[in-house]
């Protein structure tokens, strides 16, 4: 045979396989290699990624871990950061490894550092006596947040830094900065009311608040030193809010428009009607009521641009000073004072630092829009607070400016071309196209973490958006901005008129959109795995330029899609056992009670449902599609799957119960229980709510302490 003839049969033998795989392996690595190096400029907006994902990784521990694996971690990255130094991919790599140790150790040390005692039970009777740091006006009754309390019934060393304790509307609410002495009633702070649900535990560790409770008895006054230091700041303000209010509700006769004015002025939506917020909600309008990044934003930008035509206005002082960056600075000064006067919640202490860095910005002559100034705004926030990550409103704002950098990055050129060569009514006409793309991208880019958080989609967002946001930021921020200057001189009122007028304009739209037809669409609580794969693809969308950023969209519908494939627990029983569910056959949850309260809320909305339905009948039951409930005087018994569950009222019917039941749920103690799943007192004590899932393989639990662990918010260490 030839050497052709060999030739031809090496390459369609093994070895010539061989050598194409090889080759299509060099040809795949050169792309990427290729791709890698084009987006080199954007590498480094995977560090803050990096940060995030150690901060998750903290909080998903089950255990609390030793306080020196953060700082061991980050140790060993940067010694070997030092040995690879000359090896880039490898050192890029070690560098990601060490932005995550440095976001576990971030996480680890700020729960170490806002450590404090937390109430563990329920303390009746108790006087409690502390300076009151925080007032809330709710319909019917009064919050006051108390500081350094002392409690009757707890010892010093047991005593929570913080509570926050519900007065009645029939005693009047006591000045911030007064010591008040009340008989109270406290609580520890609540439990996820199932496997899953929010954290209000954890969040409460965060915010020092060791426990909650309602009053017993009237508030007395207590003579005690003034504040001083850092408390004189926060009470100046706290009694600025409440004469904001009053000012507020003497000038504005209509309840609902008084309220929504005040919750703009000073960041207290407390007394808005359940019926207006829903409102909103439905509309897509809800962070209008919310101070955030929009209305810092808008209120530094309004005074950067007065401030910098005013200046303009003088010629000596416009051709001799940087009257740009002057500007920028009272644009700085008017964020944080806004801030202080709302109260700085976090999201707001958040949306103050990210429009500092843009005036900055400014200051330095550097440009104020910049997926690298998200990035290091995103990293210092986090590490501000690490815990606050986890919520919405870090996530949707976040994820709405960096859609809309990213999205400005990609369309600026071709807009700036089109806005040089038109004309006034093209260059109008791209004024509200760009109105409306950013609502578009702004919505598209937090729907996802409305699914996830809130389980609900408002179809007409964009449409309201489109209406509200102009309105409230050429006339409600520009006019509220007057109220402040005018108000230390009794002078308000006009101003607060003008601004109610687009007040009750939002408030019409948000009725009007929010009331339509399907204006919203409820879904199924979407599970953390599919959330993580579709923050993943959303971040790397957003963060490449080149074509291959379009992966992202792949994980990004995979995390939508995935609320399809959970299935809702059959039965739901909340932490204390006081409140119980199980699911009808059309999908809907049946309570125990007429009413369950927050935690019957938060299961029909996890759900996705709006309606309840009808609750257990005190006798007699319902039997369809293979799903029964039968009750009586003793309790009942629930039928799904192929498997009982028993539901005793009293502990007389647990004998019977025990021995005929799949499994056995009561808030009694059923000792000596032979069914299969025994769920008591001391099982809901130790694991919080319970989930259960009825199939023909047996019964499947979920707990709330199988789901967090042992931490220190949850009384674990």
């Amino acid at each position: 045979m030839t050497a052709a003839g060999w030739s031809g049969e090496e390459s369609e033998g093994p070895a010539g396989a061989g050598g194409r795989w090889r080759g299509l392996r060099f040809h795949i690595g050169r792309r990427l290699a290729a791709l890698a190096e084009a987006e080199g400029q954007r590498w480094v907006l995977w560090l803050p990624v990096a940060f995030g994902a150690g901060v998750s990784l903290y909080f998903g521990l089950m255990r609390e871990p030793d306080r020196w694996i953060g700082l061991a971690a980050c140790g060993v990255c940067a010694a070997l950061l030092l040995v690879l130094r000359r090896r880039f991919a490898l050192f890029g790599a070690v560098m990601v490894l060490l932005m995550m140790a440095a976001g576990f150790m971030v996480a680890q040390g700020h729960s170490a550092r806002v450590e404090a005692p937390v109430l563990t039970r329920m303390v009746t009777g108790a006087v409690v006596t502390g300076r009151v740091m925080a007032v809330e006006r709710r319909p019917g009754a009064t919050r006051i947040t108390v500081r350094e309390p002392t409690v009757s019934r707890l010892p010093p060393e047991q005593t929570p830094a913080m509570l926050r304790i519900r007065l009645p509307d029939r005693h009047a609410a006591p000045d911030p900065g007064s010591v008040v002495r009340l008989r109270a009633t406290l609580l520890p702070p609540q439990a996820p009311a199932e496997p899953g649900a929010f954290d209000f535990q954890r969040r409460a560790w965060f915010m020092g608040l060791g426990g909650t409770g309602f009053a017993t008895g009237a508030v007395e006054l207590v003579e005690a030193p003034p504040v001083t230091g850092w408390q004189v700041v926060a009470v100046a303000f706290e009694r600025a809010r409440g004469a904001i209010a009053e000012r507020v509700a003497a000038t504005i006769g209509d309840p609902v428009e008084a309220r929504v004015t005040t919750a703009l002025l000073n960041g207290e939506q407390f007394g808005i009607p359940d019926e207006t917020l829903e409102d909103f909600r439905n509309s897509g309008l809800a962070h209008l009521l919310s101070i955030s990044g929009l209305h810092v934003g808008i209120a530094a930008g309004i005074l950067f641009y007065v401030v910098r035509a005013l200046l303009a206005l003088v010629p000596f002082i416009a051709l001799r000073w940087p009257i740009k960056k002057i500007a920028a600075l009272f644009g700085i000064l008017s964020a944080l004072a806004y801030t202080l006067l709302v109260g700085a919640p976090l999201p707001t202490v958040r949306s103050v630092l990210m429009t500092g860095m843009v005036m900055g910005a400014i200051m330095l002559d550097r440009h104020p829009l910049s997926m690298r100034l998200v990035a290091f705004a995103g990293l210092v926030t986090i590490a501000m607070d690490p815990e606050g990550m986890l919520g919405p409103s870090f996530q949707m704002s976040f994820a709405a400016v960096v859609a809309l950098i990213a999205a400005l990055e990609r369309g600026s050129p071709r807009l700036a071309e089109w806005r040089n060569e038109a004309g006034w009514f093209l260059r109008s006409l791209l004024y509200v196209g760009g109105i409306l793309l950013t609502s578009v991208v702004a919505t598209l880019a937090t729907l996802p973490f409305s699914l996830f958080h809130f389980q609900q989609i408002a179809f007409y967002g964009v449409l309201s958006n489109l209406i509200a946001i102009p309105i409230t930021s050429f006339w409600v921020m520009p006019w509220s901005l007057i109220v402040y200057a005018l108000m230390p001189f009794g002078l308000e009122a006009p101003a607060l008129i003008a601004m109610n007028w687009g007040d009750r304009a939002v408030i019409w739209t948000a009725e009007f959109f929010g009331r339509l037809p399907g204006a919203s669409l409820t879904m199924p609580a979407m599970p953390m795995e599919g959330f993580a794969v579709l923050v993943l693809g959303g971040i790397w969308l957003c963060i490449w330029t080149r074509r291959w950023r379009w992966l992202g969209l792949l994980p990004i519908l995979a995390g939508l899609a995935s609320p399809a494939l959970v299935t809702r627990p059959d039965v739901l029983v909340s932490g204390d056992g006081a409140v119980m569910a199980v699911r009808l056959a059309d999908g809907r949850l049946s309570a125990s009670g007429k009413t369950g309260g927050r935690v019957v809320e938060t299961w029909r909305e996890r759900d996705g449902e709006r309606a309840a339905a009808d609750p257990w009948p005190a006798a007699g039951g319902w039997s369809e599609g293979g799903r029964s409930l039968n009750c009586d005087a003793l309790g009942c018994l629930y039928r799904g799957g192929g498997r009982t569950v028993a539901l005793p009222r009293l502990p007389d019917a647990l004998d019977e119960d025990c021995g005929a039941a799949d499994a056995v749920v009561t808030a009694a103690v059923a000792r000596r229980c032979r069914a299969g799943v025994v769920i008591d007192r001391w099982a809901l004590r130790h694991e919080g709510a319970h989930a259960l899932w009825l199939t023909e393989a047996g019964v499947e639990v979920e707990t709330v302490r199988g789901i967090r662990g042992d931490r220190p918010w949850t009384g674990g260490r």
